[in-house]
């Protein structure tokens, strides 16, 4: 290697980023629709758990995951520490690591306008969740010895709630990087799927009835929905507005916008 390259004489050219452009805006009319669906069910779950219609798919769901007499968990031990990687990413450690990963990675794609929607619905999840078990107020099944530590009320499902509004939430506002249905679809399906797998984790560990998981589930995913209907036009305007445009303007040009007229 030439001895003037090594010495930094003759550096490489620098070359641009190109970033990419957004690629849509979220239907509003079709996120209300999932929105309402999600909570119809999950008003349906209330009603049937808080007028005790739950008992026997309760128990009969906590108990397919267990065998003998102790209600051993089935499985070997890999499949069950998998079990417990999966319900790690409803945990509050890994899922608002991911949530903040996400805001700052979607500012540096200057998607200012789903990073504040992001923002607001993860924030927003949060205390809807809170609302919700203080609203019900289950203790935690007894049915099956738990394999990991819980605590708190049951009803609805915090993993199960917390997962879906900052996954599905997440892939509604990464989906604006791509023109193309099928990405878009993939992303949030895929979402849906993995928040769906953290909430059943939850049964099979035995620290949630599976009416707490699909309550969870639904409401959580009903909440990233709706935000995303309601909220996308706020956070817009929030985002576009002159003082959050000068964090993406130039150091030069915000130094020349800043300096009184001579």
């Amino acid at each position: 290697m030439d001895r003037d390259m090594i010495a930094g004489d003759s550096p490489l050219p620098a070359e641009d980023v190109r970033l990419p452009e957004r690629g849509f805006a979220i239907d509003r009319r079709k996120a209300l629709t999932v929105a309402l669906l999600c909570w119809a069910g999950f008003a349906a779950m209330v009603y049937a758990v808080t007028h005790g219609l739950t008992a026997g798919f309760d128990e009969r769901g906590l108990l397919v995951f267990r065998s003998g007499p102790d209600l051993a968990p089935r499985g070997s031990d890999l499949v069950l520490e998998s079990v417990r990687d999966v319900t790690a990413l409803g945990g509050v450690f890994l899922r608002n690591l991911f949530a903040l990963a996400a805001v700052v990675a979607l500012l540096f794609l200057k998607l200012r306008r789903e990073a504040m929607l992001f923002a607001i619905t993860v924030i927003g999840g949060w205390l809807a969740n809170t609302a919700a078990k203080l609203l019900v107020g289950r203790d935690r099944p007894q049915i099956v010895p738990h394999l990991t530590e819980a605590g708190g009320e049951s009803f609805p499902s915090g993993h199960s709630f917390s997962a879906a509004v900052v996954y599905i939430g997440m892939a509604l506002a990464f989906a604006a990087l791509s023109r193309r249905h099928s990405v878009r679809y993939t992303l949030v399906l895929g979402a849906m799927a993995l928040s769906a797998m953290v909430a059943w984790s939850r049964v099979v560990l035995g620290v949630h009835f599976p009416s707490d998981v699909v309550a969870g589930w639904l409401g959580g995913a009903g909440w990233a929905f709706l935000a995303a209907a309601l909220l996308y036009a706020p956070a817009r305007a929030a985002a576009d507005s002159a003082a959050a445009a000068r964090f993406d303007a130039p150091s030069g040009l915000r130094k020349t916008a800043s300096a009184p007229p001579r």
